[in-house]
């Protein structure tokens, strides 16, 4: 009786080797696996990784970049940095320097994105943020409460050197803010990716 058991054990596990065997062997024929416990075999997609690692057609589905956003409900204007810069005491670059901020706010604000421009002096160009010399003071005034997108940076080591120079203090007017150093500020904007533009 033990033999007999001991035969039937040895059978069982022969038949259950040949069958896992002949269901790989056929995988790697025609795709085919028979698995336990199903009276017919059941079609398996097999797919085999290429050289550039192609996957199946349903995981290779692109999703553009638009349709991805609109998905995840998060539909956000894309935003714009450009840094203006000024060095010359000369109203038309000035008046250029604003034209160009002014356009470009404009351009944005019509195609639904945002932008944000800081308009930097330093040198000679200090004169355009200064309260009592500006030939644009009027239009930065204007500027500051229709666009506040543009901002004004005045140089504080330029703004020192004309202290000293003109033996009085130097006024900025009030909707410019002061910054150590304007050549540093524009390094910083484009160490940051803000575009350059010097009007």
């Amino acid at each position: 009786m033990i033999k007999f058991q001991h035969t039937a054990e040895a059978f069982a596990t022969a038949a259950i080797a040949v069958l896992v065997s002949a269901s790989f062997a056929s995988a790697e024929q025609g795709g085919r696996y028979w698995t336990p416990g199903d009276a017919q075999p059941v079609q398996q997609r097999v797919t085999h990784l290429g050289r550039h690692g192609a996957r199946p057609a349903t995981l290779m589905r692109k999703v553009s970049p638009a349709a991805h956003v609109e998905q995840s409900g998060i539909l956000k204007a894309r935003e714009h940095h450009l840094i203006l810069q000024v060095n010359s005491n000369d109203a038309p670059a000035m008046n250029l320097a604003l034209n160009n901020a002014a356009n470009v706010t404009q351009y944005y604000k019509d195609i639904g994105e945002k932008v944000k421009i800081e308009v930097v002096t330093f040198g000679p160009g200090l004169h355009m943020l200064r309260e009592d010399t500006s030939p644009v003071k009027a239009r930065i005034e204007e500027m500051a409460l229709s666009m506040p997108e543009v901002s004004f940076k005045a140089c504080g080591n330029t703004q020192e050197k004309m202290k000293q120079a003109e033996n009085k203090d130097i006024p900025i007017v009030r909707q410019a803010e002061i910054v150590k150093s304007g050549v540093v500020r524009v390094m910083e904007l484009q160490e940051m990716g803000w575009t350059y533009v010097k009007p």
